[in-house]
């Protein structure tokens, strides 16, 4: 049977974009104190000039509680026109402009932050640094009425589509979680109830999504920790949201910032360059808890395949496959299984220009070697280590 080629043009929702391949949301850190750097545009500027057909800012915050510490931005009305200058520059490079849009909840650094950071139930958190309380249900209100104002900023700056992250156990993604979700309220229980409270954040996104704004969503398949969602309760989940009909499309991922880092990478673990980063206490703590946060995954390609593939046989809507992409034949692959795109992230910090080349030689494969010391580089810029800088 033919299928999609992936260098041609394909609609995504609203949106025609020139190819089947996206830059999946890798946190740039360049956004100091929140604010829309010159960098933060050129990181973004390179991979769309390099030829993706969409590429996806990380991670925009929904409230300055929600933010992951406090150089992540906040998709407030007051950064509208800075954040027009970053979806400018990516247009006139002929690519489309995604903001992932979310909540870090129990990811979240309050003392970063100055402020508390919410969960599904009470616990204590490593980044939060202290023991985080249950939301109560006016903070989930509040929560609600956030997401939808960050669908509305997001599409007055001119950005083509929001990323709603439901996954590595920030706030959605800890609803759906038995490991972290123990509430005894509508908000949880049952899987029904665990996915209750994401899919009432994504009908008001959707709401507030004008016509043109395609409206995704970064799904967890499994969390990658004992106790944690698995393909058993997360295809029902998937099924719940499909029916509710306001995705045009699901990145399909898993892993936990909150307890294992490395589940959603794989491949080498670069403890040392991770410790030097840190605060001499937590380079400290890290020889101790740091292979019980990061452990060793062997790397492969397209490592998630396996268990996306069990949501391509369940579901109709359109789905993008996302981890360790990193040949052509791997997207020529999933075209032919159904996937209608793919995402690549660590592959385009090694060759920004990845899409073009492939695109132009067909025996051409990414250059990322695996290393993972691209990781620790997000408190300076995110890069890969091998590409001389500017």
């Amino acid at each position: 049977m033919s299928h999609p080629d992936p260098f041609a043009p394909a609609r995504l929702g609203p949106l025609q974009l020139r190819n089947r391949i996206i830059k999946a949301a890798t946190f740039e850190g360049v956004m100091r104190n929140g604010a829309v750097t010159d960098e933060l545009i050129d990181f973004h500027r390179r991979v769309a000039a390099g030829g993706v057909g969409m590429t996806t800012v990380a991670y925009c915050a929904v409230s300055p509680a929600g933010r992951v510490q406090r150089h992540t931005m906040v998709m407030s009305p007051d950064r509208v026109a800075d954040l027009q200058r970053l979806t400018t520059a990516v247009h006139d490079e002929g690519a489309a402009i995604s903001a992932q849009i979310g909540h870090a909840g129990l990811v979240a650094n309050t003392r970063s932050n100055g402020m508390a950071t919410l969960a599904p139930s009470n616990r204590l958190s490593a980044p939060a640094m202290a023991r985080v309380r249950a939301a109560t249900r006016e903070q989930l209100d509040a929560v609600v009425a956030d997401y939808a104002q960050a669908t509305r900023v997001a599409a007055d700056a001119g950005f083509d589509a929001v990323e709603v992250h439901l996954g590595h156990n920030y706030l959605l993604s800890s609803f759906m979680s038995p490991n972290l979700n123990h509430r005894t309220d509508e908000y949880g229980g049952s899987l029904e109830r665990r996915i209750a409270f994401p899919r009432r954040v994504l009908a008001a996104v959707r709401e507030a999504a004008p016509a043109h704004l395609a409206v995704t969503a970064k799904f967890n398949m499994a969390d990658g920790v004992d106790k944690g969602l698995w393909l058993d309760e997360s295809l029902p989940m998937a099924k719940l949201i499909e029916a509710d009909g306001h995705l045009d499309a699901m990145q399909l991922t898993g892993g936990s910032s909150l307890l294992n880092g490395m589940y959603f990478f794989r491949g080498d673990v670069p403890m040392r360059e991770f410790r030097e980063t840190q605060p001499a206490v937590v380079g400290f703590g890290l020889r101790f808890y740091g292979p019980k946060l990061f452990p060793e995954y062997p790397f492969e390609e397209a490592f998630f395949l396996p268990f996306a593939r069990q949501f391509r046989d369940a579901l109709t809507m359109p789905l993008i496959l996302l981890g360790g992409i990193n040949q052509r034949s791997t997207i020529v692959g999933a075209m032919a299984e159904g996937f209608e795109f793919v995402a690549m992230a660590r592959a385009l910090l090694r060759e920004p220009d990845l899409v073009d080349r492939m695109q132009a030689e067909a025996d051409h494969e990414g250059r990322c070697i695996h290393c993972n010391k691209c990781l620790p580089t997000i408190y300076t810029g995110t890069r890969c280590v091998l590409v001389p800088t500017p």
